[in-house]
C-alpha cells in the first residue's frame, strides 16, 4: 500500500470553530438573525448569477462589493455594522482557532508527514485568519483561494496543491469539513476525512495512516 507523506487540510471548521457559531456571532452583531443574511446572499447569488462569497473567495471582487450586494437585499436599515469595524473584523469576532486539532497537526510533522493548508479565504481577510492558526509554523504548503483566483471543489486548485508538494494523490490526505470539497479530491485519488469533530477526525485520521503505514522512524520536521 502506498504510503501517505502529506496530511492537507482545511482551514473554516477544521482549523476553527464551526461556521455556523460564527455565522450566529456575526448575525448577533448585525442585529440579524443567521436565517436573514444567509436568505439576502442568496437573493444576491441570484440576481448577479454567482454567489458573492464565492466570488469573493477568487479576489472577484472586493469586501465592499460583497456587503454592498448582501445590503441591498436587506430591508432597509436591516443591519447595524460599526462604521469602525469592517465586515471581516466582524465575522472574525465570532471565529476561534481549533487548537487542539493545531497540536495534533504539530504531532503528525513530528512524525515526519508534511502539512499544507488548502484553504478557500478572502484577501482582506489574511491577518485575520492568520491571527487564529499558526500557518507559517504548522504549514509547509498554503494554498489559498484568494491568491490562486479558483476555489474548492474545482479540481484545478487540488492540482496546484499537489504540484507544489511534488506528490502525486495518494500520498495525500485530504480534510473538510465539507463533503462537496471532498468528493474531486478522493476522484483525484486521494484518501480523505470529513472533519465533525476533533475525536472523530483524528481517530478516522489515525487509522488511515495507521493503515498505510507510519514512517519507519522519527524524521526531522520538514520546516
Amino acid at each position: 500500500m502506498t504510503r501517505i507523506e502529506a496530511v492537507v487540510c482545511d482551514y473554516g471548521g477544521v482549523l476553527t470553530n464551526p461556521l455556523h457559531e460564527t455565522l450566529e456571532h456575526f448575525a448577533r452583531t448585525a442585529g440579524l438573525s443567521a436565517d436573514a443574511i444567509l436568505t439576502a446572499i442568496g437573493a444576491a447569488a441570484a440576481k448577479g448569477g454567482a454567489d458573492p462569497m464565492a466570488l469573493l473567495e477568487v479576489g472577484a471582487i472586493t469586501e465592499a462589493d460583497l456587503v454592498a450586494q448582501i445590503t441591498a437585499e436587506l430591508p432597509e436599515g436591516g443591519w447595524t455594522l460599526p462604521e469602525d469595524r469592517t465586515f471581516g473584523e466582524l465575522w472574525f469576532a465570532g471565529r476561534t482557532g481549533n487548537h487542539g486539532f493545531a497540536d495534533f497537526l504539530r504531532d503528525l510533522n513530528m512524525e515526519g508527514y508534511r502539512l499544507a493548508l488548502l484553504t478557500n479565504n478572502v484577501l482582506e481577510w489574511e491577518e485575520l485568519w492568520r491571527a487564529t492558526v499558526p500557518a507559517d509554523e504548522l504549514f509547509e504548503v498554503v494554498v489559498n483561494s484568494a491568491h490562486e483566483g479558483v476555489r474548492k471543489p474545482d479540481t484545478e486548485i487540488y492540482e496546484r496543491l499537489l504540484a507544489r508538494l511534488g506528490l502525486t494523490p495518494d500520498r495525500c490526505l485530504f480534510v473538510d469539513d465539507l463533503e462537496a470539497n471532498l468528493k474531486p479530491a478522493a476522484e483525484l485519488g486521494m484518501a480523505t476525512v470529513r472533519f465533525q469533530d476533533n475525536a472523530q477526525a483524528i481517530a478516522e485520521i489515525t487509522e488511515l495512516l495507521d493503515g498505510a503505514g507510519r514512517p519507519a522512524r522519527a524524521a526531522e520536521a520538514p520546516r
